[in-house]
């Protein structure tokens, strides 16, 4: 297996929440990170500034309600997905990359922070997500 280098760093540590309050009032209060943006069912915080005007985030989804998710029993797991940076340069030929390899890609666009990105699984189901910021998405 050969290493590729279109990684440029963690973009995103994501986890499935049973008390999203609570667990915003924790990572901002005792962790001290700053809130970057809260939804009903998300909170998003800001790591660190990450590559070509990607941040890198710690994301809490509420998982209350979600008896399966992606085929997980919710209780298995608090991991959602793990989310990689790329450069938005890389982002056309990382998904044909990622199809050759016989990897279902999906695809999605998060406007409130101008992001683009690919989804995959691993073989054991894990999400794995390589996300670029693109100016563009809107």
């Amino acid at each position: 297996m050969t290493q590729h280098s279109a990684i440029r760093g963690l973009g995103e540590i994501a986890l499935r929440v049973t008390d999203l309050d609570r667990m915003q009032r924790f990572y901002q209060d005792a962790i001290g990170l700053r809130l970057f943006k809260r939804f009903e069912k998300a909170a998003f915080f800001k790591i660190a500034d990450g590559y070509a005007g990607h941040s890198q985030v710690l994301a809490l989804f509420d998982r209350t309600g979600d008896a399966d998710y992606a085929g997980l029993s919710a209780a298995a797991t608090t991991v959602d997905h793990l989310a990689f940076e790329i450069g938005r340069e890389d982002y056309d030929a990382e998904k044909k990359r990622l199809e050759e390899c016989g990897l279902t890609v999906e695809t999605a666009e998060h406007a409130w922070v101008r992001w683009r990105s690919l989804y995959v699984r691993d073989p054991e189901g894990n999400q794995v997500e390589l996300v670029c910021h693109d100016a563009t998405v809107r």
